[in-house]
C-alpha cells in the first residue's frame, strides 16, 4: 500500500511539471508591455497605435511597426480609466478597436490547468484499475470458476432422478462434508477426487450441483477448457488460484466439467509441441491434488464422457480414485425423470408416464426433458388447455426420426418404393421370433434424409443380446431391400443406411463377439484408442492378412444367409406385403395393433 501511495504522489508531481512545461512552451505568449494610461493616450494621439481591445478593467493595444521591421508587433497593456472621450479619440485617429469581457482567469487557469490535469488523473486511475489483480491483463492467471455459496446452486437430490446408485455413492460425501469429525475420529479418509463417468445428458453436472446443494457448502464450478489459454503458464496459474480459493472457503466442492479437455493422456513427443501448455496445466493439477489435505473438507469432483482418453496419473489412488457411473436410466429411472420434468407441466387426464417410459428406451435425462418441453410446445401451438398423449408421441417421433415434412413432394413411384420398403421391415419384424414389436410405420418424410420409418419399441430394457437376436435384427434391417427387390425386380438407394447398420452388426459378431463357427471364440478387435495414442499415429493390426480374408468371408456369409432367409419370409407372405403397402399409401401411417391384425389374418 505504501509503495502504491508513493507511486501515486510521484505520478502527480510528474504530471504537474509536464503540464507546466507544455503550457510554457506551447501555449504561453509574450507578456504585453505594461504602461501608464497617460502614456497610452500620448501614443494614441501620435498615431502609433494600430489596434485596441477594450476590456472591463484592462485595455490591450498593438503598436504599429515599420514596413521593414520583421519582429512581431509590440503589445501594450494599461489599466482602464473612466474616459468618456476615449472612443471619439480612437475613431478620430482611425484605430481599429473592439470590446470584450475579461476571461483571463478561465482561460489561463481553468482551461490551461484544471481540465488537462483532470484528464491525466482520469487516465491514470483507469490504468491503475486495469492493472489491478482483480481485472484486466493481470487477472488472466486468475481462476474463472463460478462460485455458488450455500443454497445458491438451487439443486438438491429431489431434482435428480434415474440414478439411485450414483446418489447413494455420493451421500457418503455429503455426510462427510456435514459431519467430518465422525470419520476423522475413526481414522477414515474421504476420497480426494470423485469422477462421474457416463454418456452425455445423463445428469453428471446436475448430480455435482445436488451434492453441493445437499451439503450446503460453497461450490466451485468450471469447465476443463477454462484452464487453457494462448499464453504459456496461464493454465497452471489458474489451477493454483482455484485451489487457493478453495482452501479459504473449505469445506467446499470443486467441480471440473468436461475433464477430458484438460486431462488427456500425455504423450512423449507431441507433433508440433502444441500440447505442452495443456500438459503443464495437467501437471499442476496433479501436483495440487497431491498437495492439499482432505481433512479440511475440500472435495474435487469431475465429469467426463470419455474416460478412456484420460491420463492414468489422474485415475490412480489418491487423486480421482472413486469412479461413479452415471448410466442411461432404466424404465423405472425414466419414469422418475419424467415425473420430475412434468411437475410444472399441465397434463391431460389419462397420461400414463409408464407408457412413455417404455417408449423411450435408450433416452437419457436430457432427451426426456426435451420430450416434455417439445410436447408442451406442440400443445400450446395447437391451442390446447393441457398436454395430451398424442403430443408426447409426436415429441418422441421428432426426437427419434426428425421433423415431419408433409409438404415434401414425392413422385408416385417413389411413394410406392418407400411404402413397400417400410412394409418389408414391419413384415419381417413381426415374422421373426426375437425382434422388437413394431409400434408404428410411416411414409411421411422426416428429418434430413428419412423418407419413411418403422418404429420398433422393446418390451423391456436389454443389456445382453444373443446370436439369435442379432440375426433377427439383421433380418429386419434387410427386410426393406428384399421387399423392393421382390416387388420391383430392382433395388434403390433407400437401403443404404440399413445395409451400413447390418454390415456393422455382422462384422461385430465376427470380430468382437466370437460368433463365427469357422473362426471360433476369438476376438480380433483391439481396444479402441484415440489416434494420437497410437505409436507413430498408426494402429497396428494384430492378425494376419489370411485371417482378415476369413473375417471378410464370414461377414459376407452371415449377410448372404440372412438375405436368403428374409427373401423366403417375404415370398411366403407376399400377399400381406401388398395389403400393408397399399394401406400405407392410403393412410401414410399404420399403428402397430392394426399392422398385427393384417399379418395375423387368414
Amino acid at each position: 500500500m505504501k509503495d502504491k501511495l508513493q507511486f501515486s504522489i510521484w505520478f502527480l508531481v510528474a504530471a504537474f511539471f509536464l503540464m507546466w512545461a507544455i503550457n510554457i512552451f506551447f501555449f504561453a505568449q509574450p507578456s504585453p508591455k505594461q504602461i501608464p494610461y497617460s502614456e497610452f493616450k500620448d501614443l494614441l494621439r501620435s498615431g502609433k497605435i494600430e489596434e485596441v481591445v477594450l476590456g472591463d478593467k484592462v485595455i490591450r493595444g498593438t503598436l504599429k511597426k515599420e514596413e521593414d521591421d520583421k519582429k512581431p508587433a509590440t503589445e501594450i497593456n494599461t489599466v482602464r480609466i473612466d474616459d468618456p472621450k476615449l472612443v471619439e479619440e480612437l475613431e478620430k485617429n482611425r484605430v481599429k478597436f473592439t470590446g470584450r469581457f475579461d476571461e483571463s482567469w478561465f482561460k489561463d487557469f481553468f482551461l490551461a490547468w484544471v481540465i488537462p490535469m483532470g484528464i491525466i488523473i482520469f487516465i491514470w486511475m483507469f490504468a491503475l484499475r486495469r492493472m489491478s489483480p482483480e481485472s484486466g491483463i493481470m487477472a488472466i492467471g486468475k481462476s474463472k470458476a463460478k462460485i455458488y455459496i450455500d443454497k445458491d446452486t438451487g439443486v438438491t437430490f429431489n431434482d435428480v432422478a434415474g440414478c439411485d446408485e450414483a446418489k447413494e455413492e455420493l451421500k457418503e460425501v455429503i455426510d462427510f462434508l456435514k459431519t467430518p469429525q465422525k470419520y476423522l475420529e475413526l481414522g477414515g479418509k474421504i476420497p480426494k477426487g470423485i469422477l462421474l463417468v457416463g454418456p452425455p445428458g445423463t445428469g453428471k453436472t446436475l448430480l455435482a450441483k445436488a451434492v453441493a446443494g445437499e451439503a450446503k457448502v460453497p461450490f466451485f464450478a468450471l469447465s476443463g477448457s477454462a484452464f487453457v489459454e494462448m499464453f504459456v503458464g496461464v493454465g497452471a496459474s489458474r489451477v493454483r488460484d482455484l485451489f487457493a480459493q478453495a482452501q479459504e472457503k473449505a469445506p467446499c466442492i470443486i467441480f471440473i466439467d468436461e475433464l477430458d479437455a484438460l486431462g488427456k493422456a500425455r504423450i512423449a513427443a507431441p507433433i508440433g509441441g502444441g500440447h505442452e501448455e495443456r500438459e503443464n496445466t495437467l501437471n499442476q493439477l496433479l501436483a495440487e491434488m497431491d498437495g492439499f489435505d482432505t481433512q479440511k473438507g475440500v472435495i474435487i469432483m469431475a465429469a467426463t464422457n470419455r474416460p478412456e482418453i484420460l491420463d492414468l496419473a489422474l485415475l490412480r489412488p489418491g487423486r480421482f480414485d472413486r469412479h461413479i457411473l452415471v448410466d442411461r436410466p432404466d424404465i423405472k429411472g425414466r419414469e422418475e425423470i419424467l415425473n420430475v420434468h412434468t411437475k410444472g407441466v399441465k397434463l391431460a387426464e389419462g397420461i400414463d408416464l409408464k407408457i412413455l417410459a417404455a417408449r423411450t428406451t435408450g433416452f437419457v435425462g436430457a432427451d426426456l426433458a426435451n420430450v416434455v418441453n417439445e410436447a408442451a410446445l406442440l400443445a400450446a401451438r395447437r391451442n390446447k388447455k393441457s398436454v395430451e398423449m398424442n403430443d408426447f408421441e409426436e415429441a418422441i417421433n421428432r426426437l427419434v426420426a426428425g421433423l415431419e415434412k408433409k409438404k415434401k413432394v414425392m413422385s408416385k413411384k417413389e411413394q410406392e418404393i418407400v411404402a413397400f420398403h417400410e412394409s418389408g421391415h414391419a413384415l419381417v419384424a413381426e415374422s421373426v421370433p426375437h425382434a422388437d414389436k413394431v409400434h408404428r410405420i410411416s411414409i411421411i418424410p422426416r428429418g434430413i434424409a428419412a423418407l419413411g420409418y418403422t418404429l420398433q419399441l422393446p418390451t423391456e430394457d436389454r443389456y445382453l443380446m444373443t446370436r439369435s437376436e442379432l440375426m433377427d435384427k439383421l433380418a429386419v434391417l434387410l427386410g426393406g431391400r428384399v421387399a423392393e427387390e421382390t416387388v420391383f425386380k430392382e433395388v434403390s438407394t433407400g437401403a443404404q443406411n440399413d445395409l451400413e447398420k447390418a454390415t456393422n452388426i455382422a462384422r461385430s459378431m465376427v470380430k468382437e463377439f466370437g460368433m463365427s463357427e469357422r473362426l471360433g471364440p476369438i476376438t480380433f478387435e483391439r481396444e479402441r484408442r484415440p489416434l494420437f495414442l497410437e505409436l507413430g499415429g498408426f494402429s497396428k493390426s494384430e492378425f494376419s492378412e489370411e485371417t482378415a480374408k476369413v473375417i471378410d468371408e464370414e461377414v459376407k456369409k452371415i449377410m448372404s444367409d440372412t438375405y436368403t432367409r428374409v427373401k423366403e419370409i417375404v415370398a411366403k407372405k407376399r400377399d400381406k406385403l401388398d395389403i400393408l403397402a397399399k394401406l400405407l399409401l392410403e393412410k401414410e401411417v399404420i399403428e402397430g395393433d392394426e399392422l398385427r391384425k393384417i399379418i395375423n389374418s387368414q
